[in-house]
């Protein structure tokens, strides 16, 4: 058996690590500021969604609901074949949760009928509603697999965690596929309701996957 050796002594400069799984490429940071929508579009502002990469991977961090919107906005995404034109991808969902409250009297784990989807056009939730106190938000990350391939339908998984009204702690899983033999070419998040008052997604290809 062979013996891993580190290019640096120190594990905190360690910048390579052999044989280890090929990292994420940044492809864009977009930052909500009062934002109704983030889009990636293939082409648009140095956006890359086609074949250069297998996967692709969004993380959206700390995104806030604007105060003024109201409390119990949830994230959604929608997909398009004709760089952002049209966001109306048909989809089919799972949608299932884990929650927690912070008096530590009230936790579930659950399928959510009403956050799943069956062949819907409409914009697909990743999270269920967060409230808008100040330190409230919602995090995450969604998979994109093969976008533009024109044999098979676009598979995609999400997790996200927010910080809901009451201060409850919610873990969401959604996984479905948009069903599609199109080219996906643009995404697009947006909140149920109101407006993202802060927060980025971040856009990465994974190389080699």
């Amino acid at each position: 058996m062979s013996i891993v050796t580190y290019n640096n002594r120190s594990i905190a400069n360690i910048s390579a690590v052999p044989g280890a799984a090929k990292s994420l490429t940044h492809i864009k940071t977009l930052t909500a500021s009062s934002s109704s929508t983030l889009s990636f579009v293939n082409g648009s502002d140095d956006v890359v969604l086609d074949s250069t990469y297998p996967i692709y991977v969004f993380k959206f961090i700390a995104i806030h609901v604007t105060p003024a919107s109201g409390a119990n906005a949830a994230i959604k995404f929608n997909m398009s074949t004709d760089t952002g034109s049209n966001y109306n991808v048909a989809k089919t969902t799972t949608a299932f949760y884990a929650y927690h409250n912070e008096a530590g009297n009230d936790q579930a784990v659950g399928y959510v009928t009403g956050e799943d989807h069956a062949q819907d056009t409409g914009f697909a939730f990743l999270s269920n509603g967060t409230g808008a106190d100040n330190d409230q938000a919602v995090s995450g990350e969604m998979f994109l697999f093969n976008p533009s391939s024109t044999t098979f339908v676009k598979h995609f998984t999400s997790k996200a965690i927010n910080y809901g009204p009451s201060d409850y702690a919610y873990e969401w899983r959604i996984a479905g596929y948009g069903n599609t033999t199109s080219a996906v070419d643009a995404i697009q998040f947006k909140l149920s309701n109101g407006t993202m008052g802060s927060g980025t997604i971040k856009m990465y290809g994974l190389k080699d996957s």
